[in-house]
């Protein structure tokens, strides 16, 4: 009998474990909110305790291979490589403070994320208050 509790005990602990791992670091296929179509597939990675977002492949879907309304130094630049998510920020369970970049509109908006499901990844992008931008949903590559 101790031993069937002591096993269900720790099935509890490590499924409990496995809940709290649910980041949103690995690949990602991007849908655009407005046309429902499949982008690109980026990925999210953590550096230095923030994380970053980079383009890896692009879709059929995708508009344009280069971003060429894009500002600065990235005007013109290959969209695949080019990181477009910067300096989010862990703050309760979202990340956010910060910023994403539109290669179709080459506009920059902040940003927040949060996992809405281990595999369902909810990006808000957005201009002075998170009630004025629109939120994507973009989907786990497994």
């Amino acid at each position: 009998m101790k031993q069937i509790l002591l096993i269900m005990i720790g099935l509890a602990i490590s499924s409990i474990g496995l809940a709290q791992k649910a980041t949103p670091v690995g690949q990602w296929k991007t849908v655009d909110d407005e046309t429902g179509k499949e982008k690109s597939i980026v990925e999210i990675y953590e550096q230095k305790g923030k994380l970053y977002g980079k383009v890896i492949k692009l879709l059929p879907g995708a508009a344009s291979t280069t971003c060429d309304k894009c500002p600065g130094n990235k005007k013109g630049k290959p969209i695949v490589g080019m990181v477009f998510l910067t300096d989010l920020e862990k703050d309760g369970d979202e990340y956010d403070g910060g910023t994403i970049l539109d290669p179709a509109k080459g506009k920059e908006y902040s940003c927040k994320i949060s996992l809405e499901k281990p595999d369902v990844l909810l990006v808000r992008g957005y201009m002075g208050f998170s009630l004025l931008g629109r939120t994507q949903k973009w989907y786990r590559v497994k």
